[in-house]
């Protein structure tokens, strides 16, 4: 009678399991047709007082060019959002292609407020007094805040552009595509891609395999 209890018991589990894995392979299947739209990537900085702070972004797009106008959006649970609403100002600085995830990681997976992100880069100080990343980027822009949109998990800033400046003609843009495929990258847990356990089990893959003592995870 025991093991017809247990017998069944591990049935209901084994059904469970099998009903969330089913879901859990469509909820993937579905969020790959994410991956068709275009980004690229950058990063977003900016100043309150004395203190600067930065992240890698996908979501910055110009919006308008008379005047020129672009568009970002930050987690709300970014140190930068909150630099952005106090300050109205933000810079964005253009990734080159040739990369790797070393020069990444503080700026997608770590937190300003525990590390100082500017300490071994170069950066210039923006009219706004926004830090303009300099480092492995292609060109920057920087702008003054005209309108916020509260968009749920995320805040979308609308700029004006201020200054700017083309750091490099030849070298190619970093894209999220090329970022996915050819680095190997993963998303950080307040990006609008992230994909949830998918990716930190992508990230322990990488892990096992690279074999580093030191690779970095989301604690933004």
């Amino acid at each position: 009678m025991q093991s017809c209890i247990f017998t069944a018991a591990a049935y209901c589990n084994f059904l469970i399991k099998k009903d969330y894995l089913s879901k859990t392979k469509h909820q993937q299947h579905e969020h790959r047709r994410f991956f068709q739209l275009t980004y690229g990537l950058y990063i977003v900085s900016s100043a309150h007082g004395e203190e600067k702070t930065g992240h890698v972004s996908n979501t910055v797009f110009q919006v308008t060019a008379t005047p020129p106008k672009f568009a970002i959006t930050t987690n709300k649970n970014n140190q930068t959002t909150g630099f952005i609403e106090k300050s109205k100002a933000f810079s964005i600085s253009v990734l080159q292609q040739d990369i790797d995830l070393e020069f990444l990681g503080p700026w997608g997976f770590k937190s300003g407020q525990e590390i100082n992100k500017f300490e071994n880069i170069n950066y210039k100080t923006g009219k706004t007094s926004s830090p303009i990343i300099t480092d492995k980027c292609i060109a920057w822009f920087e702008c003054k805040v005209t309108d916020t949109i509260d968009a749920g998990t995320h805040i979308l800033f609308i700029g004006e552009l201020i200054d700017y400046d083309l750091l490099d003609d030849t070298a190619p843009p970093l894209t999220y595509d090329y970022y996915r495929k050819v680095i190997k990258g993963v998303s950080p847990k307040n990006a609008p891609t992230y994909l949830g356990d998918r990716e930190e089990e992508k990230f322990e893959d990488k892990k096992k395999a690279s074999g580093e003592k030191q690779l970095y995870q989301c604690i933004v």
